[in-house]
C-alpha cells in the first residue's frame, strides 16, 4: 500500500494552487524528471482517477525516471474551504515508450487518502495501452462496501478541428444492496461521461456531458445528467 503524507501534500497543493491554470513546473533531480502543478501532469493515472470536481487549491507533484517508472502525489482538494475534504492521492507506476508502431503500455497503483475519514480510504489498480496520442485504459478499485471498475479512452486532438476527445465509463457493485425510496433494490449502477475541449485564443475550451443509470440519487447526490461549458485563460 502507497503511504501519503498529507502534510508534504497541503503544501505542495498550495503552492500548485498559486500558479497560473495549466501552467506546470519542470526540474531535473539527478536522474529524475520533476513536474509541479495544479493540472494533471500524468494523463493515464489521473484519466483514470480524476474526480468530478476539484476544489479551489489543487495541485501536485510528479517524479519520473527515464527507465519508466514514476511516482506522485495529486491532491483535488485541500480542504480548506467549509464544504471540502482534505484528499491525497499517491499513485506508484510504470509507463513503457512506444517503439515504432508497437503500442506502449502502462500500469500502476493509486491509493486514494482522506486524513480523518480512514474508512474512505481506497486502493485503486490501472493499466493501459499507448500508441500514437491514444490511450485507452482501465481501472479496478474495492472498498469496504463496493467494488468500482472503469473503462477510459482519450483519442487525443481529432481533425479537421483539432478537438480533444476523452471518455469514461464507470460500472459500481455494491457489497450490500440499497432499498430506495420507490421500494425497489439497488446493487448494480453505472456512470458515463464525454468531454470536448480545444485550444482558443490563449486559452482552452472544454464541454463535456455525465450521466449515470441512478434515478433520484438516493445513492449520492449529483448522478443526474449534466452539461458544462467551461473557457479558461491564463492571465499572465
Amino acid at each position: 500500500m502507497i503511504r501519503p503524507l498529507p502534510l508534504f501534500s497541503i503544501g505542495l497543493a498550495l503552492l500548485a494552487g498559486c500558479t497560473s491554470p495549466g501552467e506546470t513546473l519542470e526540474r531535473e533531480v539527478g536522474e529524475f524528471d520533476l513536474r509541479l502543478g495544479r493540472d494533471a501532469t500524468r494523463s493515464m493515472a489521473h484519466g483514470l482517477v480524476q474526480p468530478a470536481s476539484t476544489g479551489v487549491f489543487h495541485g501536485g507533484l510528479d517524479l519520473s525516471h527515464a527507465s519508466g517508472w514514476y511516482t506522485g502525489q495529486w491532491s483535488p482538494s485541500a480542504g480548506i474551504s467549509a464544504d471540502s475534504e482534505l484528499e491525497v492521492n499517491s499513485y506508484l507506476g510504470y509507463a513503457s515508450q512506444p517503439v515504432a508502431d508497437m503500442p506502449g503500455y502502462e500500469l500502476g497503483v493509486i491509493h486514494y487518502s482522506f486524513p480523518g475519514f480512514s474508512e474512505w480510504n481506497r486502493n485503486q489498480y490501472y493499466a493501459g495501452l499507448n500508441l500514437a496520442g491514444h490511450q485507452l485504459g482501465a481501472a479496478l478499485s474495492s472498498a469496504a462496501e463496493r467494488t468500482d471498475s472503469t473503462l477510459y479512452l482519450d483519442l487525443g486532438r481529432v481533425t479537421p478541428f483539432g478537438v480533444g476527445v476523452r471518455m469514461q465509463y464507470s460500472h459500481h457493485v455494491l457489497e450490500t444492496p440499497r432499498q430506495l425510496d420507490d421500494g425497489e433494490s439497488l446493487r448494480v449502477f453505472g456512470d458515463w461521461s464525454l468531454n470536448l475541449s480545444r485550444p482558443w485564443l490563449g486559452g482552452q475550451l472544454d464541454l463535456s456531458y455525465s450521466d449515470s443509470s441512478l434515478r433520484g440519487c438516493d445513492i449520492r447526490p449529483g448522478c443526474d445528467g449534466l452539461l458544462q461549458f467551461k473557457a479558461e485563460r491564463p492571465l499572465y
